[in-house]
């Protein structure tokens, strides 16, 4: 690749949905573009980026803006949070709400594993909350493969392996020939937008809790900042944030306040208000 590609590459990726890549690491560029190129029957990386450079053709520049945003993900990530949601956040909220539904978004879910993580706790702990009780999950991605295979609910061995209780793959998933394969039931509890943080807004309010970890440390200074006022835009009055390990809303000063002794968990501050 030419470090004319990479600039390009760079600069579709940082423009379109704010993600930061570094044009100087080639190796990386190509390593992520390379399965994509395969995948449209690009005979190379520098073949594909010729090809969307000269046409402009839309669905091959989010091809290659999908491979370079791709996330590890894993069920259960760094578990903290996830006890953090089942035992503190909702209960609470969910006394709070009463007979109104309880709205869960997960920004940024790639293929599922952290929004489904969440509906596996949701049906555990269910039989054992208030009488009418409602709980509404939600999962988008700005990328259509990702969210793809997320509502397939098909994952591999190493994929199950990679922090999922021996418990909860017994109780949630069926073995398909060489693939696992979420109950139907899980798979329905959660509802799918593809969406991109930067330019997309959601209803005012309309998410008590909010995930969005590993997201944010990925994207331009600019980005990171049109993302938060999203996120804060998105969020009930009393409603909590959790951001991954590193990751802080600093970027909106004043729109949420960090939760004591629960590192990557922030809480809304109801006082704060978006410029018009």
């Amino acid at each position: 690749m030419t470090r004319e590609d990479c600039e390009w590459v760079a600069e579709i990726c940082a423009t379109r949905v704010g993600l930061r890549v570094d044009p100087e690491k080639t190796y990386f560029i190509e390593s992520r573009l390379a399965p994509a190129a395969r995948r449209e029957n690009f005979s190379s990386v520098e073949d594909l980026i010729t090809f969307v450079r000269r046409t402009n053709d839309d669905r091959m520049g989010w091809a290659i803006i999908e491979a370079m945003a791709a996330n590890e993900s894993s069920f259960f990530r760094d578990r903290t949070p996830f006890e953090c949601f089942k035992n503190e956040i909702l209960p609470a909220l969910i006394q709070a709400r009463g007979h109104s539904p309880l709205r869960v978004w997960s920004a940024g879910c790639g293929t599922g594993q952290e929004i489904y993580s969440l509906a596996m706790i949701v049906d555990d702990v269910f039989a054992k909350l208030p009488p009418g009780a409602q709980i509404q999950l939600f999962g988008s991605d700005l990328s259509d493969r990702a969210m793809e295979k997320a509502q397939s609910g098909y994952y591999n061995h190493f994929e199950v392996q990679r922090g999922l209780p021996i418990r909860q793959l017994v109780r949630n998933f069926q073995k398909s020939d060489d693939m696992w394969v979420l109950r139907a039931h899980i798979r329905e509890m959660v509802r799918w937008r593809r969406l991109n943080l930067i330019v997309d807004q959601t209803a005012p309010g309309g998410f008590d809790v909010i995930f969005c970890r590993n997201v944010i440390c990925n994207m331009t200074p600019v980005a990171r900042q049109k993302t938060l006022e999203g996120l804060a835009h998105a969020l009930s009055a009393d409603g909590f944030l959790f951001l991954g390990d590193g990751e802080s809303p600093q970027a909106l000063g004043g729109a949420f306040h960090a939760v004591a002794d629960r590192p990557g968990l922030y809480a809304r501050n109801p006082a704060f208000r978006l410029a018009a």
